[in-house]
């Protein structure tokens, strides 16, 4: 007897999954060789966890969305899976964990490894043979869980990515074929004027095989007509800004970001370094003479602080939307079109440890001729981060969005170079704070005209 062609679409759903599940796993393995062994309790940003917890937490958020609440699997380890169940940025005011304090709080490596195996080793036997796709489960509808689960771990090789990018270099094991494309000219500045038009923000559930409820449901916008520059804003413009006195100069801060500004002491990107006359950039396995013709990585308050000392402003999301998935027959898929990502499109889906020169991917121009407006770093609008109207919590990971619903989150569009092609999706929104200033994140300007 033949299977049905239900069994057949479930069959290679399953399959697709698991693939994209254990590849995810390598590569969270792969970027976890890059350390050495003493940066395993190392908290490099302190407003992060220590590394250990992300060794975990990965495997850890899955078993227990998946296997424990959406399957009713049995437990592994109740304290651990506990101990490494979630990790969101704290609030600013928090303080660092010292590194021996972590050692001493969190688990071995040998008891961490051992506990990651079992789970990797539940999941995949979940993957496997469990149903998946169970309609009017809670979690399971349409295999919800299941992809709730892979762009969890997808988004975190971007946390870690941005984290490492901030230990100290010897704590690095500098990859085979590592290069940095620093060389390329320097893109002008230029405004590109994206005439009037109606915007679709979100996406209504069921339309596509999965979104983050911050994505639902599709509502529209009225675009007037603005301007917006071709090219993100480099680091050869934003060194006008820094030698101009941008950083002592309270006129171009709001009055919290320049209360940040003096008791950071902060004088130019997190991503940059000085060394007597000479400019570098903080680069993942070590300093490079300061790439003029790459994106400035930059919280949003410097951003807006450059948008300022110029006279302009930042997009807001409905703008973004309009400049990169606009066109005028129509929306797009990305902002080239309807074809799939790739290499020749932008720099994304890892594809470097750091940004290559703004305007590198001519061919992934939006139908306006703006460039990079997905991949080379995350672009911050100046819209707050809120819910669509009619809004409702995604149940396997109800607080995903819900919990950052508070005037201090702002959305970012687009991508880095370590964003997965998954998350490339025209609905994506990614959040942060204002003065969180080590996202591989950068920006331009708009105007309205």
């Amino acid at each position: 007897m033949r299977p049905s062609s239900t069994e057949t679409s479930i069959d290679a759903l399953r399959a697709a999954l698991l693939q994209r599940y254990q590849r995810n796993r390598a590569r969270t393995r792969e970027i976890f060789s890059l350390l050495e062994d003493d940066a395993f309790y190392e908290q490099p940003i302190s407003l992060r966890h220590p590394i250990v917890f992300y060794v975990g937490h990965l495997p850890g958020f899955t078993f227990n969305t998946l296997v424990k609440k959406g399957l009713d699997g049995a437990s592994v380890d109740a304290r651990l899976e506990a101990l490494f169940a979630r990790g969101i940025d704290p609030d600013e005011s928090s303080q660092a964990n010292a590194r021996g304090t972590a050692a001493q709080l969190w688990p071995s490596r040998a008891d961490v490894a051992a506990f990651v195996r079992e789970l990797d080793h539940r999941i995949v036997t979940a993957l496997t043979h469990s149903d998946l796709n169970q309609p009017g489960h809670p979690l399971l509808d349409r295999a919800e869980a299941v992809f709730a689960i892979l762009e969890h771990e997808e988004m975190h090789q971007e946390t870690l990515l941005y984290m490492f990018h901030r230990l100290p270099y010897q704590q690095k094991i500098v990859p085979a074929g590592y290069r940095v494309q620093a060389e390329g000219p320097m893109p002008t500045t230029e405004w590109i004027s994206i005439p009037a038009g109606r915007v679709t923000l979100g996406v209504d559930r069921g339309v596509r095989p999965f979104v983050w409820d911050n994505e639902c449901p599709a509502t529209s916008a009225l675009v007037r007509t603005f301007s917006i520059e071709r090219h993100d804003v480099t680091n050869a413009r934003f060194m006008e800004f820094v030698d101009a006195g941008g950083y002592r100069d309270p006129r171009w801060w709001t009055a919290e970001d320049w209360e940040w500004i003096q008791s950071d002491q902060r004088q130019y990107p997190a991503f940059w370094e000085r060394d007597g006359q000479a400019w570098y950039w903080r680069g993942m396995f070590g300093r490079i003479p300061l790439p003029e013709s790459w994106p400035v990585y930059v919280s949003l308050a410097e951003a807006s602080a450059f948008a300022r000392w110029r006279g302009v402003r930042l997009p807001t999301e409905a703008e973004f939307q309009r400049a990169a998935y606009g066109s005028p027959s129509g929306e797009r898929e990305h902002p080239w079109g309807d074809r799939d990502p790739d290499p020749s499109l932008g720099a994304f889906d890892f594809r470097g440890f750091d940004p290559v020169p703004a305007g590198s991917s001519p061919a992934g121009a939006s139908a306006w001729g703006v460039h990079d407006l997905v991949g080379n770093g995350w672009e911050w609008t100046e819209t707050v981060f809120a819910p669509f109207p009619g809004f409702r919590v995604i149940p396997s990971y109800p607080e995903y969005s819900a919990d950052f619903f508070d005037g201090q989150h702002f959305v970012m569009k687009g991508g880095s170079t370590a964003t997965a092609r998954e998350l490339l999706r025209p609905t994506f929104r990614n959040w942060f704070r204002r003065r969180y200033p080590y996202m591989y994140a950068t920006f331009r300007c708009a105007r309205s005209d």
